[in-house]
């Protein structure tokens, strides 16, 4: 035993390491395994990838196990196991707080991230490549709506619209590109984060879903958050 797989989701680490290896050679890998992806990996073969990362540098927190997962992450999650979908558009994925449990749970779905930072892009394209392959990262903005009206069964926006400037015409964007929902949380309450440009209460978002044509809205109140579902109303083509 090496007691990575008490500290750490040992198949999501392994992941990362190996899409990162691909993509900047660290670490360097014996070349069977670097042609891996962390599904096709042994449990012996995930500690050894764990552990060239480790003695390389590579950070790891974010693959501790005994992280709990937010209750709003897994509001989220309860909502999505109740409709059918098979496309996603995850809006300010950073680093897959959200993202990586709904990729484990939902291996099926095919998943596009937006986030502006580049670092996030590179972080969740290095997790495709070693294994979630059902997901791929771009660099985009969300308020210049860049995908086609309907894109993506569901639009997920979590602890995100507090962060835009022009957060209506992100919303209008959102209803655009989705089919059937758009998934959204927000802070309830003041708080002390300088990012939060935006305190957006169930009435200011009810105002702005039914502006961007979204009148069948549903709230829950989850620890100091406002969990919002918002079903599209697009006719089929």
């Amino acid at each position: 035993m090496t007691g990575y797989e008490e500290r750490y989701d040992l198949e999501t680490a392994a992941a990362w390491i190996l899409g990162h290896a691909r993509r900047t050679g660290v670490p360097a890998l014996p070349e069977a395994l670097a042609r891996k992806t962390a599904d096709e990996c042994a449990p012996e073969e995930l500690c050894a990838v764990l552990e060239a990362g480790t003695a390389a540098g590579l950070k790891l927190y974010p693959f501790k196990r005994g992280t709990q997962t937010l209750q709003r992450t897994r509001r989220a999650l309860g909502f999505l196991r109740s409709i059918p979908f098979d496309t996603m558009l995850d809006v300010g994925s950073g680093r897959g707080v959200f993202l990586i449990p709904f990729m484990k749970e939902f291996p099926h779905v095919r998943v596009t991230c937006l986030d502006l930072l580049d670092k996030r892009v590179a972080f969740l394209n290095e997790l495709a490549d070693g294994g979630f392959r059902q997901m791929h990262a771009e660099r985009r903005d969300i308020c210049s709506c860049p995908f086609p009206d309907g894109s993506f069964d569901v639009v997920t926006m979590l602890e995100v619209l507090e962060h835009i400037p022009e957060v209506e015409k992100a919303i209008r964007a959102a209803v655009r590109m989705a089919r059937k929902f758009v998934v959204v949380t927000v802070p309830s309450k003041p708080d002390d984060n300088p990012e939060h440009i935006h305190l957006l209460t169930k009435d200011i978002l009810t105002r702005m879903f039914a502006s961007a044509g979204c009148t069948r809205l549903h709230f829950d109140g989850v620890e100091g958050h406002l969990f919002m579902t918002a079903a599209v109303d697009r006719q089929p083509d």
